[in-house]
Formats: C-alpha cells, sequence, structure tokens
C-alpha cells in the first residue's frame, strides 16, 4: 500500500506525497500530487485515492523510477550522444531509448513510423549539428505539397521538436534548429474540403434511429459513444468491473491500444486519468441486455469482444463497423472521433460548462477542450446574439 502524507510548499499550497516501497534494497519512489483549488475533502480522498493507486501500478510495471536512477539515465543518455554523429544515429540509440520510458506504447509506435516514414529517409544520414532550420522547414513543406493531411505533418513537426530539443538541452546541438521553424498550418483548399468535425443534433437523432436495426453488441458500443464521449480505445478497454449498474456509472480505468510491435493490449487511460462517469439508463439497459447475451456464449471480464470469443474486441473494429454502417444507410463520414466531437459540440452549445465537458471527456486541460471544440456554427452564433440582448434588456430594466 502507498503511504500518503500531506505537505504544504514554502507558499502554503497543500499537496500530496505519495511514496511507494519497493523493498529493502530499493529505495521508496516519490510522487506528488496538488489537488485542484476549492475542492471539498471528500471529493480529494476520492480523487487521492486514485491517483495512488495509478502510481503504485506503474511502479509495479516499472514504469515509475527515482530520481537517482533518472539522474544515471540522463548521464548515460549525455555519454552516448557525444558519441553520435547522425540523426538516425541519435534518434536510435537516445531520443526513442529516452521516449520509451516517459511516453505511452502507442505514441511511441507513432513516434518510431514517423521517423522510419519521413525524417530518417529526409535527414537521417545528416550530423545532428548540421541540420538547419531550412532542412526541417523543406521536409514539411514537401509532405505538404505532396498532399499530405495536416494531422500528418503536425505529427512529423512533433517529433522534431521533441528530438531537437533533447539534443540542445543535452548539448548534442549547439543551438535548436526548430525555433526557427513555423508549425505549419492547414493548406487553403484542405480547409475548404474538410467534413464538419461534429454531427447537429437532428443528424445524430438520425445515427441512433438507424442503429436500432443494428445487433445488440454496436447498438450498445454506439450509444455509449454518443452518450459519453468517451475514446475508441476507453470504450473496447471497458471490462464489466467498471461498469455501476445501480448507480448507472461506468469507470474509465483502461485503454485497449494497438501496436504492430505489441499487438492488442491494455493500458492506462490517455493522460493516466481515470474516471467516473454518468451514463443514460436507457444505455445501461442495453449493456444489461449484453451482459445476458454475452453469458449465454462466451463469458468475458470485458464488455465488447469479438464474436463467438471472450478475447476483447479490437480496438480498430469500432472503426471499421461505422465506416460500414455509414454507407449502408448513407450517411457520410462517420468515425468515433467524430461522435467524439458531437458530444462535446452539442453539450457546449447547449449550456454545458467547459470544466464539466473537459472533465468527462478525460482532457489533460480545459484549454484542449476549448481549441478542439469550439464550432462556431449558425445555431451557436444565433444563441450567442440571443443571450447578449437578452443580458442587455435586463440591465435596462
Amino acid at each position: 500500500m502507498p503511504s500518503i502524507r500531506e505537505k504544504q510548499t514554502k507558499n502554503g499550497r497543500t499537496f500530496y506525497e505519495i511514496q511507494v516501497s519497493r523493498g529493502r534494497s530499493r529505495s521508496r519512489l516519490t510522487s506528488r500530487w496538488y489537488p485542484p483549488e476549492g475542492w471539498s475533502k471528500k471529493a480529494i480522498d476520492r480523487e487521492l485515492t486514485k491517483v495512488a493507486a495509478e502510481f503504485e501500478r506503474r511502479c509495479d510495471n516499472g514504469e515509475a523510477i527515482s530520481r537517482a536512477e533518472q539522474k544515471e539515465i540522463d548521464l548515460l543518455q549525455k555519454q552516448e550522444a557525444t558519441k553520435i554523429q547522425s540523426l538516425r544515429q541519435y534518434g536510435e540509440r537516445v531520443f526513442m531509448p529516452a521516449k520509451a520510458v516517459t511516453i505511452s506504447e502507442n505514441s511511441r509506435s507513432s513516434f518510431q513510423g514517423n521517423l522510419d516514414r519521413w525524417i530518417y529517409p529526409a535527414m537521417g544520414n545528416l550530423r545532428m549539428p548540421d541540420i538547419t532550420a531550412a532542412n526541417i522547414s523543406a521536409l514539411l513543406l514537401d509532405m505538404q505539397a505532396r498532399g499530405k493531411a495536416h494531422a500528418t505533418v503536425i505529427k512529423v513537426y512533433t517529433v522534431l521538436n521533441s528530438l531537437f530539443k533533447m539534443a540542445y538541452l543535452s548539448d548534442v546541438v549547439p543551438k535548436n534548429p526548430m525555433d526557427k521553424v513555423e508549425r505549419p498550418k492547414q493548406r487553403k483548399d484542405e480547409a475548404r474540403t474538410i467534413e464538419a468535425e461534429a454531427y447537429t443534433v437532428e443528424e445524430v437523432q438520425h445515427i441512433l434511429s438507424c442503429l436500432e436495426k443494428e445487433p445488440l453488441k454496436w447498438q450498445a458500443l454506439v450509444r455509449l459513444l454518443v452518450d459519453t464521449g468517451i475514446r475508441r480505445g476507453e470504450c473496447c478497454g471497458l471490462q464489466w468491473k467498471d461498469v455501476d449498474f445501480g448507480r448507472n456509472t461506468i469507470t474509465i480505468a483502461g485503454n485497449l491500444c494497438y501496436t504492430p510491435q505489441k499487438g492488442v493490449y491494455l493500458d492506462t487511460p490517455k493522460n493516466s486519468k481515470m474516471r467516473t462517469i454518468d451514463v443514460d439508463p436507457a444505455v445501461i439497459a442495453l449493456l444489461q441486455q449484453l451482459r445476458l447475451q454475452q453469458a449465454e456464449r462466451a463469458i468475458s471480464a470485458f464488455v465488447f469482444t469479438q464474436d463467438n470469443s471472450p478475447k476483447p474486441m479490437h480496438p480498430q473494429s469500432p472503426t471499421r463497423y461505422l465506416k460500414k454502417f455509414a454507407e449502408r444507410y448513407e450517411i457520410g463520414d462517420l468515425h468515433p472521433h467524430k461522435l467524439r466531437h458531437s458530444f462535446a459540440s452539442i453539450a457546449i452549445t447547449n449550456g454545458a460548462d467547459i470544466a464539466s465537458v473537459s472533465e468527462k471527456l478525460g482532457h489533460s486541460d480545459k484549454a484542449v477542450t476549448l481549441r478542439m471544440y469550439t464550432h462556431a456554427d449558425a445555431e451557436s452564433m444565433r444563441r450567442a446574439s440571443q443571450i447578449f440582448r437578452e443580458a442587455l434588456k435586463k440591465t435596462a430594466q
């Protein structure tokens, strides 16, 4: 069991120090958690229990290391970096081994894929100190000229930004060339052709109407995505122990992922943020029916499984299903993340506060919610004008 101590910073802010013992021969691992201001003691205790359990799990799995161990790793990386000549050598010997400790397996696979497909072919053989902002800008512009999606270009930019920041801080390069590279902007033609990122209320109602003709498993899964805005992997990673039928809630405690290197595996939620969220009783009723149906075939710990198997559903299955579903009912582009966008857009447009929506979506920061889900559609603008006019009338009375 982790030990927890309440402490205060020099300026009087309260925080909690969580320690996990690794046996007599190894030092304790320590983490700090700062509760948000204004939280009640009950809310703090509830969240602190989750944070401590998650930190203990990371320690048990070797995902957390002590400060002394981190210093030793940093020293070895710095020594190894002095031997590096090319960008490829630095990426393979220093950058990716270091990232493997701090990012999820899914992110690691994405980083490696962008290095192999885009970065190494373009400048892998160049010496690190010789790479300029012009080299990097040329790669990003070439990707845009070849019609690559804006999201793909941004991912490559992000990898390069992280790589050169690490190289600069460890004195592999005398200056960071990324300081002079502008973050790529979306092409005008791409911005014009891209579909709306969220459905309207009427469009969601049409999707739900069509869904009534589908198998029970898919009714439950899609309704859950629509009603909660959870991520695809969080839905596929949901287990029966995480469903509270009495309180109509689910706890997001896992994220089912897939990488070519590791296959399908259960990871922690994105941002390592467990959360309990309410669910429409009608959706809970579908889950109850699904559990009875599943018990007749193959009992599983997971809510959504492969056909006639207790194994969890592949995390890419919802995307493939929704594509075929959209074709059958002529709905257009339909994928899990668009349903997530729709949940946030509709909730915020109809008066839900950003903090509540952000918490339910599991975002690390409310700014992420604002950046992703500020949709200035005609209805939103009309509502904003109406609120403004009503406020003026109240003041005048």
